[in-house]
């Protein structure tokens, strides 16, 4: 089980995809989050920035309810 905390994107994307590159990762995470309108919109009401560097706890729990977890 995955603590809900602060993670840094590359962290957090690798956890989705092992078998790809940080930059490869975090697309496709950046991908997932875009293609869900409703996670999309309650992460940008918690402060989600796309060029951010870190997932707030906040911002976790809501990827780990609309994604699940990793």
């Amino acid at each position: 089980m995955w603590p809900v905390q602060q993670y840094d994107k590359f962290s957090l994307a690798l956890a989705y995809f092992p078998t790809s590159t940080n930059d490869s990762a975090s697309r496709h995470l950046r991908r997932w989050i875009a293609n869900n309108s409703e996670l999309k919109a309650k992460l940008v009401a918690e402060g989600y920035q796309p060029a951010q560097h870190h997932f707030t706890a906040r911002q976790t729990a809501l990827i780990f309810e609309y994604l699940g977890e990793p």
